[in-house]
């Protein structure tokens, strides 16, 4: 479903919290998805829907605007529905819904790099970050990949966080996917696997817990 941005989150060894731990699942077990392997599903459909955090469970709104508690069957059966198939909505269990890592990395400076890539002239603003639903996206000067060289380092964000980043994160076609205002795109994956071996942004793991804000600095541990 669109991801949701947060002016401040509490980070655990999981990663941000309640990101990620429910997922439409359907008959066969396999998670809904832009794409299919053998954990997910492709479901044409799911970037219709919008999903909030909230407490105990997160909410989810259908494309009329009505909402329902992730929980609720009600809700599964208008998803069910909306997709065309019988789905329901499942918490997290033994096996992470994540696709590679906790918290995933994206910088300001691999965006202008995409860009330049992807066609260079129609502008930065062309591609919104929110296409890689990364978790943090950190204000990077310059136009390159960055991230390439941190795997390894311990990054520190605001004043509680520490984060290992392990490495690169290998994109899939969800990210030429439209969605909310961006549009359908057919470059960026193609560009990505021409020049960059279709990585962009980086994956880490949690070493110190805390509480991340928009604006909090990043340095070095």
């Amino acid at each position: 479903m669109l991801g949701e941005v947060v002016p401040a989150v509490e980070v655990g060894h999981r990663g941000l919290a309640g990101d990620r731990l429910w997922a439409v699942r359907d008959a066969d077990g396999k998670f809904g998805s832009g794409k299919s392997t053998r954990r997910f599903r492709r479901m044409p459909g799911l970037f219709q829907f919008r999903a909030y955090a909230s407490e105990p469970v997160p909410v989810v709104e259908l494309p009329d605007g009505r909402r329902f508690p992730a929980d609720d069957a009600i809700g599964h059966r208008a998803v069910s529905a909306a997709l065309g198939r019988t789905v329901t909505l499942a918490r997290e269990a033994a096996v992470p819904h994540h696709d590679e890592g906790p918290v995933s990395l994206l910088t300001t400076a691999s965006m202008r790099a995409l860009t330049r890539l992807a066609g260079g002239e129609r502008g930065a603003a062309e591609i919104d970050p929110l296409r890689f639903r990364a978790n943090l996206l950190i204000d990077l000067p310059g136009s390159g990949f960055a991230e390439d060289n941190w795997p390894g380092r311990r990054l520190r964000v605001g004043t509680e966080v520490v984060l290992r980043i392990v490495r690169p994160l290998t994109r899939c076609v969800m990210i030429d996917m439209a969605q909310e205002g961006a549009g359908e795109r057919k470059d960026l994956l193609k560009a990505l696997a021409e020049h960059h071996e279709t990585t962009f942004g980086v994956f880490a793991t949690v070493e110190q817990q805390g509480r991340v804000a928009a604006g909090d600095r990043c340095s070095w541990v």
